[in-house]
């Protein structure tokens, strides 16, 4: 029997919407997720008709982060913590990506939404790095991209505690572009698209390329440092069960 597909790819009027969508998995990031969800961007990305793409999860869940199984993977030493790519993936796109968040985004899932140029979430799901709740150190360039939509001492707080807050928390202390109703996150990262959309192409490579490179340079200047921590971290002997003591927190 074939694989139920993960993530989705619709395009129209010169927007691509990507989804996540394996409601069985909370949308964590196992293996065939991020597998399918690096193609799908590369697929969209490479379609010369897309001026910008809208980067979406289930209502209830945008992305909680890697799944149970790669952590297990990584702590057996089957996968290193830094084949893990996918901000690279977003932060690459030559046009204007809109992460639609309604949904919950935990640890790697908030830092894959931090990767695109506009940033929308929602006032009633919570979003937080809860890489230390489990004994490892935050990833995916959290460590740096978290500063570019909150100042660095509520960025620092939230890496050092592992809490998630509410979206709402944010409102008027964040450079996050809304904080919508839930229900109202996609309609507006839509509607954002389809005026972005409106301008030409060559265009708007030229400004995603000026306007990403202090994200693209943050995320590649944190990996190096986050994966000796990391180093540091799954070496320790009571890893694995702090991460499954902890996982659901």
């Amino acid at each position: 029997m074939a694989k139920r597909m993960m993530v989705r790819l619709e395009v129209a009027d010169h927007v691509a919407v990507v989804s996540l969508d394996d409601e069985a998995g909370r949308n964590a990031l196992s293996e065939q997720l991020v597998h399918e969800l690096s193609q799908t961007l590369a697929t969209a990305g490479a379609d010369r008709s897309v001026h910008a793409i809208v980067l979406a999860g289930r209502p209830d869940v945008f992305c909680t982060g890697a799944s149970r199984d790669m952590l297990r993977a990584i702590v057996d030493g089957r996968v290193a913590p830094t084949d893990i790519v996918l901000p690279r993936a977003v932060l690459d796109l030559q046009v204007p990506v809109i992460a639609a968040m309604a949904g919950h985004a935990i640890g790697g899932g908030l830092a894959l939404g931090l990767c695109a140029d506009l940033v929308i979430i929602a006032r009633e799901s919570r979003y937080g790095a809860s890489f230390m709740n489990m004994g490892f150190t935050p990833g995916m360039g959290i460590t740096r991209l978290l500063e570019h939509v909150l100042s660095g001492a509520v960025a620092h707080e939230l890496l050092y505690t592992g809490e998630n807050r509410r979206g709402d928390a944010f409102i008027g202390n964040s450079g996050i572009n809304y904080i919508l109703p839930r229900a109202e996150v996609l309609p507006r990262a839509m509607q954002l698209a389809a005026r972005i959309a409106e301008k030409p192409r060559y265009a708007l490579e030229a400004l995603k390329r000026t306007l990403s490179l202090p994200r693209r340079h943050a995320y590649e200047a944190s990996r190096t440092i986050e994966s000796l921590m990391h180093d540091v971290c799954f070496a320790q002997p009571d890893i694995g069960r702090r991460i499954e003591d902890n996982y659901d927190q």
